[in-house]
């Protein structure tokens, strides 16, 4: 039985990105429910986690690290790529580069 947040993060991702493929969607909806992200909202935790799940799985992000690119180098480099398969799955927001998040899927202040 899925608990009351699992049921709000399936909602956030339904209405976020309707269209990703269902193993990228799995993996979004661990990742959004992982305890690191329990206290942010089921909507905040979702996109945090389907933009980092996007960088390291639909990207070039983890290439440009090891050949020796800073992670905000390295960010701001696939920001196009993130939100091009954003808009393959019917996204309703799109990462914009004052949104800087890391790599555990957190917001950067």
């Amino acid at each position: 039985m899925a608990s009351e947040r699992q049921k709000a993060i399936q909602r956030a991702l339904t209405a976020t990105i309707p269209r990703a493929p269902f193993i990228d969607a799995e993996a979004i909806r661990e990742a959004a429910g992982a305890k690191r992200l329990k206290m942010l909202p089921p909507s905040t935790a979702l996109w945090l986690a389907a933009v980092a799940h996007i960088r390291h799985m639909h990207t070039d992000y983890d290439t440009l690290l090891d050949e020796g690119y800073g992670r905000d180098a390295a960010r701001f480099f696939v920001i196009d790529d993130i939100n091009a398969v954003l808009d393959q799955w019917g996204a309703t927001r799109h990462l914009s580069a004052d949104e800087p998040i890391d790599d555990e899927g957190m917001a950067r202040g």
